[in-house]
């Protein structure tokens, strides 16, 4: 069985078993997660959700992403602005689907 939920403004296509990369999330190794805004739950298809339905996981690291140079530019201004950003990366583990 598999199901597609939503977190942090991303859809997921899951199924018991796989592991997925998460980021916003204010986790540590071990702590269990909830999905509960599932939109399909295997032949189930919810409007927008499935009424009852979650996704539960585990997480199995954390980290950081690849940097990201943002860069800000205006001509014959002498505007020249330069930041770099590491997301937070958890990889999470599904352990069950249910609804």
């Amino acid at each position: 069985m598999y199901a597609v939920f939503e977190s942090c403004g991303h859809q997921f296509k899951v199924s018991q078993g796989d592991v997925i990369q998460i980021d916003g999330a204010d986790k540590k190794v071990g702590d269990a997660i909830a999905f509960d805004r599932v939109l399909i739950v295997g032949d189930r298809l919810g409007t927008p959700t499935v009424a009852g339905a979650s996704v539960t996981g585990e997480v199995v690291s954390v980290g950081k992403g690849q940097k990201l140079i943002i860069q800000k530019y205006r001509r014959a201004k002498a505007y020249r602005v330069r930041n770099g950003y590491r997301a937070s990366i958890y990889k999470v583990k599904i352990t069950a689907i249910s609804g």
